[in-house]
């Protein structure tokens, strides 16, 4: 359940964020085409990370969505709907991402939105991980923001999104968000 420092090391594609030296975020932006379907749910949960600390993914999940609304209405954009098919999409790579299963970033992306079930135009990924902050989204958030392929995302022509979040037992917690262009 801990993220092998090569893994990161690994990665070959992409944009890499490092900010504060626990945040790093890693961002594709392409399109794909297709729709399979959604094979398996992982549900919000509340995680004990600390005997201080207990995190409510459902709570930062909403917290981005509401952070990204927010700065796509101060740049003139419309609001993305929030949808629990890619939510499930995104839970499923933060939950894999956070045990190990895959590596920190994109792997199998296009699988993923393949999954979602929805007819779509265009997708995009933003993920990261950090940990121990006091708002866990806003720097999610705030690290996507201040690196331009992320931003890319954030600001794209997409209308619906999906968030996941999940944390793993040394306090680490990954962020996945998608976003689509429904036909």
């Amino acid at each position: 359940m801990s993220m092998n420092r090569k893994t990161v090391r690994r990665i070959a594609f992409g944009a890499i964020l490092m900010a504060n030296s626990t945040l790093i975020s890693y961002v594709s932006n392409t399109t794909l085409a297709g729709t399979p379907q959604i094979k398996q749910h992982l549900p919000n949960t509340v995680i004990r990370v600390a005997q201080s600390m207990t995190l409510d993914t459902d709570e930062i999940e909403e917290s981005i969505f509401s952070q990204i609304n927010q700065y796509r209405a101060s740049k003139g954009l419309p609001a993305l709907e929030r949808s629990s098919k890619i939510d499930t999409q995104a839970r499923i790579h933060s939950e894999n991402m956070a045990s190990a299963k895959v590596a920190f970033g994109h792997q199998d992306f296009s699988n993923r939105v393949k999954a979602i079930d929805i007819p779509y135009k265009a997708a995009a990924e933003n993920v990261a991980y950090n940990r121990g902050y006091s708002d866990l989204a806003t720097q999610a958030v705030q690290g996507w923001l201040k690196s331009p392929g992320h931003r890319t995302n954030i600001e794209g022509k997409y209308n619906q999104t999906g968030i996941g979040v999940a944390v793993n037992s040394k306090g680490q917690v990954y962020f996945t968000q998608l976003f689509i262009t429904s036909k």
